[in-house]
């Protein structure tokens, strides 16, 4: 099968590589930098990896690379939580999702050979904010930033249909792995200096980066799989949960907390991604059948430490 992925240097992509690459699938890694893309995957571990530069909001003779590949895995976008968002952060946050969605799906649409599916990236960002609400892909979009970029996202994949192509969209939540989210937040517990960020009763909805990977594959493979999916654990936690549960896997204090108007001095308004959450369940993805290897926070948190 050959597999066209794009994002694929990064923590979630990375992982997706390796699985796929192991199980003896052809791939075709679209990326900006070639030069990463060749250390993070060198020809002789890789023998079945072929590295494309592409430009992710525009057109060019890379779309043409996207015929005859089976499968189409979107995961690019600039990372929300680093910096602050100024508005040019924001431009960027919002034409690499909707600009780089774009110019995949109009690669798909001029193919002569299609690949069947499309599995789009999304994030929970979509439904908003709230320290009350329990979301469900079912449930309506918010309207701040985030909410906006997300629906943008997914109107542009959504017309990948046009083309006859099946499409999944996994709406991520904060994935845990070795890196991302889960790194920034270690250091202040090694130091004994761990807690809760904020109030610590907003919602912190995750998952494993396994399950995550292993829920791109089934999108993939499962061909009744369509439309919207959360790729969220079934159990989210608040963020005083969270920070407690860390502390016990590594054997820290959790006594801390660190202060709304720190993390609004460092990151601006991108502070609502760890000061404000929401509690999504994944509704539909359970009813596809999934099986979590992680379903609760503390066996995720210490498969991943210990």
């Amino acid at each position: 099968m050959k597999v066209a992925i794009t994002g694929a240097t990064g923590l979630v992509g990375s992982r997706l590589v390796k699985r796929l690459h192991k199980e003896g699938e052809q791939l075709l890694i679209f990326t900006r930098n070639t030069s990463v893309a060749q250390k993070v995957f060198p020809r002789e571990n890789f023998p079945n990896v072929e590295i494309v530069a592409y430009s992710p909001t525009q057109s060019g003779s890379w779309q043409d690379a996207i015929a005859g590949c089976e499968v189409v895995i979107n995961l690019a976008g600039e990372p929300i939580g680093e910096g602050r968002w100024t508005p040019e952060r924001k431009r960027e946050i919002l034409s690499s999702r909707q600009l780089g969605t774009q110019k995949i799906v109009e690669a798909i649409a001029k193919a002569n050979a299609k690949p069947r599916v499309l599995v789009n990236t999304s994030a929970i960002g979509y439904y908003g904010t709230s320290e009350t609400a329990t979301f469900d892909e079912a449930s309506s979009s918010g309207n701040d930033f985030l909410a906006q970029v997300c629906q943008a996202w997914e109107a542009e994949a959504t017309k990948v249909k046009d083309a006859g192509v099946r499409l999944v969209i996994l709406r991520f939540g904060i994935v845990l792995g070795d890196g991302g989210a889960l790194a920034k937040m270690i250091p202040p517990f090694q130091l004994f200096a761990g807690g809760p960020i904020g109030t610590g009763r907003q919602w912190f909805s995750w998952i494993h980066i396994d399950d995550l990977v292993n829920l791109i594959v089934q999108a993939v493979n499962k061909s009744d799989m369509e439309g919207v999916y959360n790729a969220t654990a079934p159990n989210p936690v608040r963020m005083n949960d969270l920070s407690q549960t860390l502390g016990q896997v590594l054997y820290r204090p959790s006594w801390l907390p660190v202060p709304a108007f720190a993390i609004e001095a460092l990151l601006g308004d991108g502070a609502i991604v760890v000061l404000e959450g929401q509690q999504v369940l994944p509704k539909r993805t359970l009813n596809s059948g999934f099986q979590y290897q992680y379903p609760n926070l503390q066996p995720a948190l210490k498969q991943i430490l210990n």
